[in-house]
């Protein structure tokens, strides 16, 4: 699993680590660790032409110290100095010895022009919005250059414990962060700035419990519900699905497809599409009857496609059982009867739908997706799963944030929400709690539109076609992977035609 810590929580650590080092030293650790990671991007170093962007803080420190490095190492190196009087000193020395040059914003020849790789060293992680002028036209430089450009720790311009962008940022190809990850490297529109991610060590003694947390493929194997030799399928779950209309009776057959393939042992459906799911799957249990007369089960999705139905919303959240509330759901459930459940109750908007819940515009939620997350899990008492590029799950009682490291923008397709409500829903059904449930079926369905589409636009059917393919990755114990939200470094070259 992949943690990310706060800006406080990260500084406390290092104080107390630099109070046990040499002066210095720790600094040095994550210059080398920049300047390697730098070394494997450019492939061959002698002879390269590297251009460092140095503010006043310790990102300019380990960019100059890097910097020396890679000059030792045969690259010409040119340090653009945006605070001269308040760049580090002894980072400038040792780049000035290892034989490095310095220059100043808007000088006639522009160095990035010229560049093969830029170093972002302008602002540290307790910098807050958007590039000051001065800064803002050579980050803008960089981007339009042939360079890779490799951010220092964060992306400059990103705000480390949200991810937010308010104003001019840096674009990364690549960010080598130190210590651990922080929030912003996870979360849009941050982790879209900040390129591939390498993780340098330290040495940090961090807490136990993270600011936010990242399934991998081993955690998700060990959450997975798998029968024991006496189940059956109610020893198993039944999931409950309210969902569909007469106008949209597709909702009902993806959420449907969404929970066959989601652990439970049988899944039981409620609502005016009986027929078209009894056509598209038969081993379905058809009830007409309401969901409080449909029999027995262990979790209820409710909303996909309902339309105007707020009487069986409400009906269902009456029950005892966990309840997941999707789509037209959210619009029709009264909010004091969410608050009101004592059974664990997750909620799945989408960016659209959580500014509709919490009274903003959408922008502010896509702006700020952790604090939009937390802050609608604590109104109604919820789990929320926030869907999105990069999809949270926040729980009411606090905790970490999980965010998922899976998907692909081919996901972005009608009816691959109600894939995911049947998914998790069925989760629920399983014994998973909300978080968990919620997590590991947007792990599986973010790997499972990576499978399905592998490249090309693919439809909502493919993908819950194609849950069972991503359920055996993960299990396979022979090659448990992580699959990451970044791209392996020796990609980045690729991106800016960096080659020999």
């Amino acid at each position: 699993m992949r943690t990310a810590y706060s800006v406080e929580t990260v500084r406390t650590a290092e104080r107390e680590l630099m109070a046990r080092l040499p002066d210095g030293a720790l600094m040095q650790r994550a210059a080398a660790g920049l300047a390697a990671a730098c070394a494997d991007l450019l492939g061959r170093v002698y002879g390269r032409r590297v251009v460092l962007l140095v503010g006043s803080g310790d990102n300019g420190g380990d960019a100059l110290y890097a910097g020396a490095r890679l000059a030792r190492r045969g690259a010409g190196v040119t340090a653009v100095l945006l605070a001269p009087d308040r760049a580090h000193p002894g980072g400038l020395a040792a780049l000035r010895r290892a034989g490095g040059t310095v220059a100043r914003p808007g000088t006639a020849e522009d160095p990035i022009d010229r560049a093969d790789l830029v170093v972002d060293g302008i602002v540290g992680i307790g910098g807050k919005g958007g590039l000051r002028p001065d800064a803002a036209p050579l980050a803008e430089r960089a981007a339009q250059s042939r360079a890779a450009v490799v951010a220092v720790d964060l992306p400059s311009g990103v705000e480390a414990d949200t991810g937010e962008v308010r104003g001019a940022a840096v674009r990364a190809d690549l960010t080598v962060t130190f210590g651990t990850h922080k929030p912003g490297l996870l979360i849009d529109p941050g982790r879209e700035y900040a390129g591939t991610v390498r993780l340098v060590d330290i040495g940090l003694d961090l807490p136990a419990e993270a600011e936010l947390e990242a399934l991998q493929h081993a955690d998700v194997a060990e959450l997975l519900p798998l029968p024991g030799a006496e189940s059956d399928k109610y020893r198993r779950g039944v999931v409950g699905i309210a969902a569909g209309s007469a106008r949209y009776p597709g909702a009902a057959v993806l959420a449907v497809s969404g929970a066959l393939r989601g652990g439970a042992g049988a899944v039981r459906y409620v609502g005016p599409a009986g027929q078209a799911v009894i056509a598209r799957f038969p081993e379905t249990l058809i009830s007409d009857r309401g969901p409080h007369k449909a029999g027995r089960v262990q979790a209820w999705v409710v909303g996909p496609g309902a339309g105007d139905d707020a009487a069986t919303v409400a009906e269902v959240l009456e029950a005892d059982v966990p309840v997941l509330i999707d789509a037209d759901g959210l619009r029709l459930a009264d909010r004091d009867a969410v608050r009101a459940r004592t059974a664990p109750t997750l909620m799945t908007p989408h960016a659209g739908e959580a500014a509709a819940l919490l009274g903003v515009a959408r922008e502010e939620v896509e702006a700020a997706r952790l604090s939009s997350a937390r802050e609608l899990a604590a109104r109604y008492g919820a789990t929320v799963l926030l869907k999105g590029s990069t999809t949270l799950v926040a729980d009411p009682a606090g905790g970490p944030v999980r965010v998922n490291a899976t998907g692909t923008p081919w996901l972005a397709t009608a009816g691959s929400g109600d894939v995911l409500s049947g998914l998790a829903g069925s989760l629920l059904a399983a014994g998973l709690s909300a978080r968990d449930a919620g997590s590991v079926a947007a792990y599986l369905h973010g790997l499972a539109g990576r499978f399905a589409a592998d490249g090309a636009p693919v439809g909502a059917h493919d993908l819950a076609e194609t849950i069972p393919e991503a359920w055996r990755d993960v299990r396979d114990v022979r090659d448990v992977r992580d699959v990451r939200d970044v791209r392996d470094v020796r990609d980045v070259r690729d991106v800016r035609d960096v080659r020999d």
